[in-house]
């Protein structure tokens, strides 16, 4: 891993890139949604649990089962968004282990009957394959607006009511109007954030 991106390339996935607030009316193909998941797949996660899963809502009529379960700063947004990701996380993860993580045999029984176990590990690496979500949606020119503010109870119940998968967070994906996004927060500087052991 020798080569670094050009600093064009760091604009665009995190310096220049912002969370979007308004949509412009382009449509986000089935053929780009599945680049992305083909690209976002690589990331890292701990024992290759991969557990998150992704429900691309791409529809008004999909969307519309979303809708009742947010805050009402949320909907329009949405509504508006070619697509909606719900990023959520497979509680079963591990039963893949055998095919994911066939070099340890014994990964799967690490986690049975563990249940705090599972779901800490479950949303842990699925936060981090939905940060993968964003990075490569970024980096394949489409815009991200990642989001709380719903609940999660009806969000469960309406797409993933066996309890096997749960919901995360919520991401609109597309082309983002640049008139709706919002000043440049601050950020903690290195002093506030890190430490140098």
């Amino acid at each position: 891993m020798e080569k670094a991106l050009n600093s064009d390339a760091l604009d665009v996935v995190f310096r220049s890139a912002r969370t979007q607030n308004g949509w412009l009316d382009k449509a986000v193909s089935d053929a780009q949604l599945n680049e992305l998941y083909e690209l976002l797949k690589h990331g890292p996660t701990s024992m290759n649990t991969c557990p998150a899963r992704f429900v691309f809502l791409r529809t008004a009529e999909a969307k519309a089962r979303l809708l009742p379960a947010l805050l009402p700063g949320n909907v329009d947004k949405t509504a508006a968004a070619p697509v909606c990701v719900i990023v959520g996380y497979d509680r079963r993860f591990h039963d893949k282990l055998p095919t994911r993580f066939p070099h340890r045999p014994e990964a799967r029984a690490i986690f049975e009957g563990k249940q705090e176990l599972i779901e800490s590990t479950a949303f842990r690496n699925g936060s981090l394959q939905g940060a993968y979500l964003i990075i490569a949606a970024r980096a394949l020119g489409l815009d991200c607006g990642p989001m709380s503010g719903f609940d999660t109870a009806k969000v469960n119940a309406e797409f993933f009511p066996e309890g096997d998968v749960a919901v995360n967070f919520l991401c609109n994906l597309g082309y983002g109007d640049s008139s709706k996004v919002l000043d440049r927060l601050p950020r903690p500087s290195f002093e506030e954030a890190c430490t140098l052991l």
